[in-house]
């Protein structure tokens, strides 16, 4: 008779504890999250409330069920965020939400749905509901933006990071509903920049210009509007009482 091999001790509690581990994690994953179990990071603008109510999670929900990817698509959406990151946790048992918000430059108001939203705009134009921003930013801002859609977002971005980065001072930017583009300046007054999106860059550089000489040679006659629609032909119009 062949001698049987002995299963070693040690073997034999690996193979216990891996056995054990899995099943652990099975049953662990397969109980519900509820609302206690999510723990917010990054800020404290946010609870778990928020979490289910501006997702199309529907909490207690097994754990295995939640869609991470998706969940961090709704809330960077709804909740206005910078970035996300959702995880799922076993030990403690939950889900870990790291949230980066964004910062806003200006004020903001937007129509939807035939309703007017106040809010704010960020650097990169994104609108930032009023309940999702941090106050102590708001101190700060000098600059209104006016109908606010999602289409303009980008040019708005430009015209906003232009403006911190020149000697210009906008006090306003407003967009028709019909996409008519207005800007305010604290010395230039109304600039009717119009609805050539493309030409903003080359507008933008003639609101410095037209800054700077005003600055270097004290004019003295009060600008009513200019008029940069045409910018290869800039129109000033001066006040006359």
């Amino acid at each position: 008779m062949k001698n049987q091999k002995k299963l070693n001790p040690k073997s034999f509690l690996f193979l216990f504890i891996t056995l054990f581990s899995t099943s652990l994690i099975s049953l662990k994953t397969l109980k519900k999250v509820n609302i206690q179990d999510i723990r917010i990071f990054g800020s404290t603008l946010f609870s778990p409330n928020d979490v289910e109510n501006n997702s199309t999670l529907k909490f207690p929900i097994r754990l295995i069920f939640i869609k991470t990817n998706l969940l961090e698509e709704e809330l960077k959406q709804n909740l206005s965020l910078k970035n996300i990151s959702v995880s799922r946790q076993l030990l403690p048992f939950g889900l870990n939400v790291y949230v980066e918000t964004r910062t806003p430059i200006a004020y903001a108001e937007r129509i939807l749905n035939e309703e007017k939203i106040l809010g704010f705009v960020d650097e990169d134009g994104i609108f930032i509901n009023k309940q999702n921003a941090d106050e102590k930013f708001l101190k700060k801002l000098n600059v209104e933006v006016f109908g606010w859609q999602e289409k303009f977002k980008k040019i708005l971005s430009e015209i906003l990071i232009a403006e911190k980065n020149n000697e210009f001072e906008l006090e306003k930017i407003t967009f028709s509903q019909n996409g008519f583009l207005t800007v305010e300046e604290k010395d230039l007054k109304t600039i009717f920049l119009g609805f050539n999106l493309n030409l903003i860059n080359y507008q933008l550089q003639i609101i410095s210009n037209l800054k700077n000489e005003l600055k270097k040679n004290n004019f003295s006659e009060k600008i009513d509007n200019i008029d940069l629609t045409d910018p290869n032909k800039p129109k000033i119009k001066v006040f006359k009482p």
